[in-house]
C-alpha cells in the first residue's frame, strides 16, 4: 500500500525559511510540497523593545504566542521565570521552544487563543500583569480578551513580518499544479495575504486545495475564503495538520 497522500501537493504559508518542518511531514506522508512564504520574520532588537521585554518577562503570568516569539525573546534576555510565575505558550510547540530554554511552560489542549484563555492561570487575573511576548498583529483577539477580564497586559513585540510578494517561480508552479492539493493552514493572516498577494488565476488554483485547518476558527475563515472542504487538524504542528490530510485524504 502507498503512502497516503501519494500523488499530492502540500501548500505551505510559513515565513521565509520555516518550511523544512512541513517538508519533512509531507514527505513522510508520500507528498511534494509548494511553499508560499507571505512574509519573512525580522527581529525587533532595539533599546525600546528589550526594556518592553524585560518588563514583560517580570509578570506573575507571561504568555508566548509563537515559537518564533520564544526565539526573538531569548536572542535579547534570558528565560528564566520570577519565582511563582506561570509561563504559558499557546500551543505544543511554543511550550516546546521554551522547554528547549528550561522552561516549564503551560499549553492548551486546544492550541489556540480560545484554548490558551480556558487554562486555570489565566482565569482569574484582574489587577495582575500578564506580560505579552508576540508580534503586530498576531493573536488580535487575546490581548483585548485579557484586558476584559481586568489583566494589565505587559506586551512586547519582539519581532515582526516584513511583506514578501510571491515569486514569478512560485505563482507558475502553481498554476502548474494538477494533482490533489492540501493547504496546510496554521495562520488566517497568512492565508489572506497571499490570496491578496497573487494573480486571480493562481488564487483560483489555490482555492481548489482542500485544506487542513489548525483550529474551529481557520476552519471558519478559509470557508469564508471560498475553501469548500476542510477538515481540522490537531493542531497547527506540521505533524497534525498532514496526519488530518492524511486521514481524510484515504476516505475520499
Amino acid at each position: 500500500m502507498g503512502l497516503p497522500l501519494a500523488g499530492c501537493t502540500v501548500v505551505s504559508l510559513r515565513p521565509a525559511g520555516g518550511h523544512d518542518a512541513m517538508r519533512r511531514a509531507a514527505a513522510k506522508q508520500g507528498a511534494g510540497l509548494l511553499a508560499l512564504s507571505p512574509w519573512r520574520l525580522r527581529d525587533r532588537d532595539d533599546p525600546r523593545t528589550r526594556a518592553t521585554l524585560a518588563t514583560a518577562l517580570g509578570a506573575p503570568r507571561v504568555v508566548f504566542t509563537s515559537p518564533a516569539a520564544v526565539a526573538a525573546a531569548r536572542r535579547m534576555e534570558q528565560l528564566r521565570p520570577a519565582e511563582d510565575a506561570y509561563w504559558l505558550g499557546v500551543g505544543a510547540g511554543t511550550a516546546a521552544a521554551l522547554a528547549r530554554e528550561g522552561v516549564q511552560a503551560l499549553a492548551p489542549e486546544r492550541m489556540d487563543s480560545e484554548g490558551l484563555l480556558a487554562l486555570e492561570p489565566l482565569q482569574h487575573v484582574s489587577g495582575l500583569a500578564v506580560g505579552l511576548i508576540t508580534a503586530p498583529g498576531g493573536r488580535g483577539e487575546l490581548q483585548p480578551a485579557l484586558q476584559r477580564r481586568g489583566a494589565h497586559v505587559l506586551r512586547a513585540d519582539v519581532y515582526e513580518r516584513i511583506e514578501l510578494a510571491p515569486t514569478q517561480r512560485a505563482i507558475d508552479a502553481l498554476r502548474a499544479l494538477r494533482g490533489p492539493i492540501w493547504l496546510a493552514l496554521g495562520s488566517g493572516a497568512a492565508l489572506d495575504a497571499m490570496l491578496a498577494a497573487l494573480p486571480a488565476d493562481a488564487a483560483a488554483t489555490l482555492r481548489r486545495a482542500a485544506v487542513a485547518a489548525a483550529s474551529e476558527r481557520l476552519a471558519r475563515l478559509a470557508s469564508e475564503r471560498g475553501f469548500d472542504r476542510i477538515v481540522v487538524a490537531a493542531s497547527a504542528m506540521p505533524a497534525d495538520l498532514l496526519a488530518a490530510a492524511a486521514a481524510a485524504h484515504r476516505c475520499a
